[in-house]
């Protein structure tokens, strides 16, 4: 998966790590945006269903406390999905701070495949 190879080589990760960083990232995706859009990013972007079923388990209080603000609303959801974020990434032996190295290569990765169109529609959430 051209993805996982990106994540691989550029950030020193193994594919398991990058299949499930990856997958937290398109997964919060996935629950942020309205069907239609979340549908021309899936189309452009090769392997989503299979990334997105590559995560792992919340385990603990920052997957439950994650979803307890991104049920809030506002920039307090905004803080739910990266503090899931954080905890899912803790759950593949990432630090949070690898976050912040992940949203970059995906975003290039899906304005290679779809556009300036995917690319901002990812934006609204990941940025």
């Amino acid at each position: 998966m051209e993805l996982v190879q990106m994540l691989t080589n550029q950030l020193g990760i193994s594919e398991e790590q990058a299949q499930g960083g990856s997958g937290l990232l398109l997964k919060m995706a996935k629950e942020k945006l309205g069907a239609e859009e979340f549908s021309q990013v899936a189309s452009a972007v090769p392997g989503v269903e299979d990334l997105i079923s590559s995560v792992p388990e919340d385990k603990g209080v920052l997957g439950a406390l994650g979803g307890l603000t991104s049920s809030l609303g506002g920039s307090a959801g905004k803080l739910g999905g990266l503090t899931s974020l954080a905890g899912g990434f803790k759950n593949l032996n990432l630090d949070s701070d690898m976050v912040g190295k992940f949203i970059p290569v995906v975003m290039s990765f899906a304005q290679s495949k779809g556009g300036d169109t995917v690319k901002n529609i990812l934006e609204k959430i990941l940025k």
